[in-house]
């Protein structure tokens, strides 16, 4: 294992595998596994904490990364897990088909997002586990089962988002949709009062909406809208959009960088996937070297825990790139920050000032804590154990998954034994 390999995509975070395992098939992945004393799935390493690090067996999928079988009857793909979305992407369009939703980033892999409720954005979008119809995985034994509604029912909506917990995942089937074309359309300068009362208008107003600021002012930099290029209405070409300036060039959501690596802006209309995510799959995404935080609250709450975020720009914003706010519709999956509720995500792009920003969370989840914020399970945050505990319902449920599937932890890793298990 060398150097790379031993920390994440930021850089923040090292390893603790005493070893790196690269299967090319699921026989393979049995056999590591059934050896193996402990065992964590590596994916692309864009987690911030210890969430996927173990002491024991990495594995990575990346050789196992194809499409195995497109289901034109039932609107469905099947990959390996370790394909990664900017990769599907272009199979599924060439085909015809799309995915509902995509996270800002095409880089990371299926498997991962989907374990860990990553998200896109979308009033109706629901987060990309949201798509998933079935999965395979590897149990501790090295036995191989199929998870899926038919066959566990409701206790299907508990591993989904199983959080590296229950097995290696070796194939998803995803739901997939027709392709279609969209446009996206930035504009500056949106004052934050204008959520107030126009929040749904704003958020509403396309299949996907970010706003971005530094925190500088009350005022947001930018707002992103991405639009069905069927369903563009008249303001999308206007020059104002509630007090917001349509941009007269392409942008980078962190003030300063080059737009060459964002996805095509100025309403030109062009492929879902080449619209949807932020960033282009070519090109090194975001900042680069960052740390990420992100909070989830309720969609009601959306506008006052912005306001609560607000008493805290003085502090904020010295240590940040970027702050992006999005909608997501609500899920039934147990350990989804938007279990049984549409949600808004406050994401949190920082400089690599690791130790303010640890200082820094408390005061955040302090403001946020009326609201009952969940954090991203893959990112930092500095929440109790015992308060991230209670604030899903389900955890009881499953912890008891977690005890069926691997009775003796050898996916479970000090994050999951702290957070999820109280040990």
């Amino acid at each position: 294992m060398d150097l790379e390999t031993m920390k994440n995509w930021a850089g923040n975070y090292s390893y603790s595998a005493a070893e790196l395992l690269v299967p090319e098939s699921v026989e393979q992945v049995q056999e590591e596994v059934a050896r193996s004393s402990r065992v964590k799935t590596l994916g692309t390493r864009h987690s911030f904490n210890g969430i996927a690090d173990t002491d024991g067996s990495h594995i990575s999928l990346q050789k196992m990364n194809r499409v195995v079988a497109l289901d034109r009857a039932h609107n469905r793909v099947t990959v390996e897990a370790g394909i990664r979305y900017g990769e599907l992407c272009h199979y599924l369009h060439d085909n015809g088909y799309a995915l509902h939703n995509l996270a800002s980033l095409p880089h990371i892999t299926i498997a991962g997002a989907c374990a860990s409720a990553t998200h896109g954005s979308g009033d109706k979008n629901g987060s990309l586990s949201t798509a998933v119809h079935s999965m395979e995985i590897v149990k501790a034994n090295g036995d191989v089962v199929e998870l899926s509604r038919e066959r566990q029912g409701d206790v299907f909506d508990g591993t989904v988002v199983g959080l590296g917990g229950l097995g290696v995942v070796t194939k998803l089937t995803l739901n997939v949709i027709p392709a279609f074309q969209m446009s996206q359309t930035v504009y500056e300068g949106l004052p934050l009062a204008q959520l107030e009362d126009h929040f749904d208008d704003i958020f509403g107003s396309a299949y996907s909406v970010s706003l971005f600021t530094d925190w500088k002012t009350d005022t947001f930099n930018q707002l992103w809208r991405k639009s069905v290029v069927t369903d563009l209405d008249s303001d999308q070409t206007e020059p104002e959009f509630f007090g917001a300036k349509r941009a007269a060039a392409n942008l980078h959501p962190v003030p300063g960088y080059t737009a060459e690596n964002c996805s095509e802006q100025m309403g030109i209309p062009g492929p879902w996937y080449e619209r949807m995510a932020h960033f282009r799959m070519d090109f090194t995404p975001s900042a680069g070297e960052e740390l990420q935080s992100e909070y989830f609250v309720s969609r009601q709450d959306a506008y006052a825990a912005l306001g609560a975020i607000s008493r805290l720009k003085e502090q904020i914003a010295p240590l940040l790139y970027v702050s992006e706010v999005r909608t997501i519709a609500g899920d039934q999956h147990w350990m989804s920050p938007c279990y049984k509720q549409d949600s808004v995500a406050f994401h949190f792009t920082w400089k690599q000032h690791g130790e303010d920003v640890q200082r820094l969370l408390p005061l955040i989840e302090e403001q946020l804590a009326p609201f009952q914020a969940r954090p991203h399970w893959s990112k930092l945050f500095a929440m109790t154990p015992a308060r991230l505990r209670s604030l899903y319902e389900k955890l009881p449920e499953f912890q008891q998954l977690l005890l069926q599937y691997d009775p003796n932890g050898k996916f479970r890793n000090a994050f999951l034994n702290t957070y999820l298990l109280d040990r």
